[in-house]
């Protein structure tokens, strides 16, 4: 038999996950973004961070900011996430972030930057409106990528869970970190992080009031915390066709349906089903089902919500003393960074 006595310790790997706050969360941010990343939180390191810095690019009301930033931490926590078990933190509270941004910016390529998606669209969507390629854009939009680059690499994340239309971001970081590295490498080596795209079916797109996929570029969301009379009036809103009562209905082609077979039980949706299939049901006691269920999926996450949302609530114990061991991960990160370049020598 094999001695495993002095064999190293696995290492635990660290997953982060950041999250811009830019509006109310809704029915589709719960099903699509928020119930996966936290079932993820129990399988490595975990790090969440409210990436507040990142809003500026478009934020302007300082109102709105604060309060967009309060709401999208108070929604994790009420839907589950927990602060004992992951590092939950605002961007803003690890001031190291943005010393060690400037540090990676004198690495980086500006071709780099010139083939990020984001900057990239903005150009093409000027020249198509027949105007000057860089109008409107700002250098917080253009430097965007690095920002992302240095909150993945000063936290020594290895796993970064995105959406397919985010992983080149983990992507322009695997290769800042591997240019500080050739450069430095021999003072202090960045982790090369990792984008964890989840599978077609870890996530669901849900429709909207207007039966696209909802989302506030549409305007057809469902906000989550609304109070139980106005869930059931946006409820009434979606879209159904002319069926009769006493025909069959096709459950795949509605919306309502489908919202439904998100939150429902399973016994509870396949009962459905049979009851649309064999027809004698309308469509209007379908949006009354969606509503019961959805309110009682809701008002406990809403209950919670309301009560970090109040001023001095645990939300902001649980930001504090996330920020504190996060900043403290900065700090040594950003400590071995200013030894290898030359800087604290």
């Amino acid at each position: 038999m094999v001695s495993t006595e002095n064999a190293p310790a696995t290492r635990t790997k660290t997953s982060l996950t950041g999250i811009k706050p830019t509006g109310e969360p809704h029915l589709g941010n719960l099903i699509g973004a928020i119930e996966p990343a936290i079932a993820m939180a129990g399988e490595h390191e975990s790090l969440y961070f409210i990436a507040d810095y990142h809003a500026l690019t478009t934020a302007r009301d300082p109102e709105l900011l604060h309060q967009w930033t309060r709401s999208v931490a108070a929604t994790w926590l009420a839907a589950g996430l927990d602060p004992h078990r992951t590092i939950f933190y605002r961007q803003s509270d690890v001031p190291e972030t943005f010393e060690l941004t400037w540090i990676l910016s004198c690495v980086t390529g500006k071709g780099l930057m010139n083939r990020a998606h984001a900057y990239k669209a903005a150009r093409e969507a000027n020249l198509a409106a027949g105007e000057d390629p860089d109008a409107g854009i700002n250098m917080g939009t253009y430097n965007y990528p690095i920002l992302m680059a240095v909150d993945i690499l000063i936290m020594e994340a290895d796993l970064v869970p995105v959406g397919r239309d985010q992983a080149q971001h983990v992507e322009i970081a695997a290769d800042i970190a591997g240019s500080f590295n050739h450069l430095y490498g021999s003072g202090y080596r960045f982790r090369i992080p990792e984008a964890v795209i989840p599978a077609e079916t870890t996530g669901h797109t849900l429709p909207g009031l207007d039966g696209r996929k909802m989302s506030k570029s549409y305007d057809n969301y469902i906000p989550l915390f609304l109070p139980a009379a106005k869930l059931r009036k946006l409820v009434r809103r979606i879209p159904t066709d002319s069926t009769p009562v006493e025909a069959p209905k096709d459950p795949d082609s509605s919306a309502v349906f489908q919202i439904l077979a998100q939150f429902a039980t399973a016994d509870d949706v396949a009962e459905t089903r049979a009851r649309l299939e064999a027809g004698g049901v309308g469509w209007g006691d379908l949006k009354n089902q969606l509503a019961d269920v959805l309110e009682e999926r809701l008002a406990p996450m809403r209950e919670r919500y309301e009560e970090l949302m109040e001023p001095g609530s645990a939300l902001d114990d649980a930001l504090a003393h996330g920020g504190e061991i996060a900043r403290d991960r900065a700090r040594r990160v950003l400590g071995s960074v200013r030894t290898a370049i030359g800087i604290d020598r």
